[in-house]
């Protein structure tokens, strides 16, 4: 009860609905905030495409990535996996999807035929990047200014268990104050492990997916926001045509090569509907329920205020109601599909 990176989404955004309903009232247009990122579908509502999103950025700072669509002849994709060069592990995630819905490591053609079989449309399938550390870089820029703002730093921390010779690894995760939260993720994720019985001292990492459905933990990370991380992400971004505002989720070996811009992959740009995720971490000195809302709120503020000065700066149409609405519809379709699929196990 008292950690609340564990309560429903509602319960955030409810107490924030007459201050969104203000703002739409006054910035001259309801939906003004949806021009944020002009260069991204809806700015990055969640019905965008994450292999088009992440061609925005030069290929170098990227994981290397492949496009499977619907219409895909699923039996040929490990042919042309392997003519372009992947190796096993990959990680596929559906190319329209969020909160890690069906994000899987795939470790064989055979595991990934059976993954595209079951998820039945567009993925997107990327190496599998094996640095171990992972920030959550929250980013604003004002359209026609060349320096931006890192809000929100989160650390990803994996959760990993230590064997103690004696206890197999389902008993490891349940008696972990975490890892039992998320049994049944690791379950299926450790089907054939969870008898092993691990030597002592060993750890295992549980989960190798940076997203908190699948047991990461959510660190606040902003004491590392400092003029050489702002630099860095800020080159990186100006990069990005038409995206102002949201997160990048990056890998990297560690942050004296980050600074340098070696050794990391950006893995996802997010955009109007990410969040700052610093928010979820309930265990830092600072922070209170009362302070997420707030930081909620304030971005959501500065979402706002780009979406106005990219209309009226830019000349860029706000889009019409009724497509934006029917679009959103589809979204919620699509993602009752998606939580349907990621409930199962396969």
């Amino acid at each position: 009860m008292t950690q609340w990176e564990h309560w429903p989404a509602f319960v955030y955004y409810l107490p924030l609905m007459p201050f969104f309903v203000m703002r739409a009232l006054r910035g001259g247009h309801l939906i003004h905030f949806i021009l944020a990122n002009p260069g991204i579908l809806y700015s990055g509502n969640g019905s965008e495409s994450k292999y088009q999103t992440l061609s925005l950025l030069p290929e170098a700072m990227r994981p290397n990535s492949f496009l499977v669509t619907k219409t895909e002849n699923i039996e040929s994709v490990p042919a042309q996996l392997k003519a372009l060069k992947f190796r096993y592990p990959l990680i596929a995630k559906p190319d329209v999807g969020f909160r890690g819905y069906l994000v899987k490591k795939i470790n064989s053609e055979a595991e990934m035929i059976g993954y595209l079989k079951k998820v039945r449309t567009a993925v997107i399938i990327q190496d599998f990047i094996p640095y171990e550390k992972e920030l959550g870089i929250f980013y604003h820029r004002f359209p026609g200014e060349n320096k931006g703002k890192i809000s929100s730093v989160t650390i990803k921390k994996f959760i990993k268990v230590t064997g103690d010779g004696k206890s197999d690894l389902s008993q490891l995760i349940m008696n972990d104050d975490r890892a039992f939260l998320y049994v049944d993720i690791f379950k299926e994720i450790h089907k054939e492990k969870m008898k092993f019985i691990y030597p002592e001292g060993e750890k295992i990492t549980l989960s190798v997916i940076g997203n908190h459905s699948k047991g990461t933990q959510f660190i606040n990370g902003n004491h590392l926001i400092n003029d050489a991380l702002e630099n860095f992400i800020n080159n990186v971004c100006l990069q990005v045509k038409g995206w102002y505002y949201g997160r990048l989720d990056i890998k990297y070996e560690s942050m004296e090569k980050l600074l340098k811009a070696e050794s990391f992959k950006i893995l996802e740009i997010n955009g109007i509907i990410s969040e700052p995720t610093h928010i979820y971490d309930a265990t830092h000195k600072d922070a209170t329920f009362f302070k997420a809302l707030k930081e909620i709120n304030y971005h959501w503020s500065i979402m706002g205020q780009i979406g106005k000065r990219v209309h009226t700066e830019q000349g860029i149409p706000y889009p019409k109601i009724m497509p934006l609405v029917k679009n959103l519809l589809n979204l919620r379709l699509y993602t009752k599909k998606l939580k349907k699929l990621n409930a199962e196990e396969f």
